[in-house]
């Protein structure tokens, strides 16, 4: 009975230390970073067709929508490699396969208006 609640134990600890901790990199040595110039760039980003793109807002819609299957970093998973998907899809196709789905990817109808501007023109960058 002890092995089997130690083997508990450790494994949820594993699986806490793996998924906790994400952007959390603070270190008191360092002087806080100016945010509001880092957010400003982000929205001063613009894709090849001259549209803004809010980088931040699209890199939490991809965390939130995509991630799972193509990777927190886009190389991929149980969906494909997006690290140069820029280079084949224009922001417009990739807006397409995000509503309406391709091949094995279903639909993701839940992401819409600005959260998908920004996720598929984010994306289209990616070159």
């Amino acid at each position: 009975m002890k092995k089997w609640l130690l083997a508990i134990i450790f494994g949820t600890v594993l699986t806490l230390a793996a998924c906790g901790g994400a952007g959390n990199d603070n270190n008191d040595n360092e002087p806080p970073a100016n945010d509001n110039a880092a957010e400003e760039q982000d929205k001063g980003d613009t894709n090849g067709a001259g549209e803004a793109v809010d980088t931040a807002a699209a890199e939490e819609v991809f965390a939130n929508n995509c991630a799972m299957c193509h990777g927190a970093d886009l190389s991929g998973g149980a969906g494909p490699d997006l690290t140069n998907v820029g280079s084949k899809y224009s922001a417009d196709e990739i807006k397409d396969i995000v509503q309406n789905g391709k091949g094995q990817m279903p639909p993701q109808k839940q992401v819409t208006g600005d959260d998908l501007d920004n996720l598929a023109n984010w994306l289209a960058e990616k070159k």
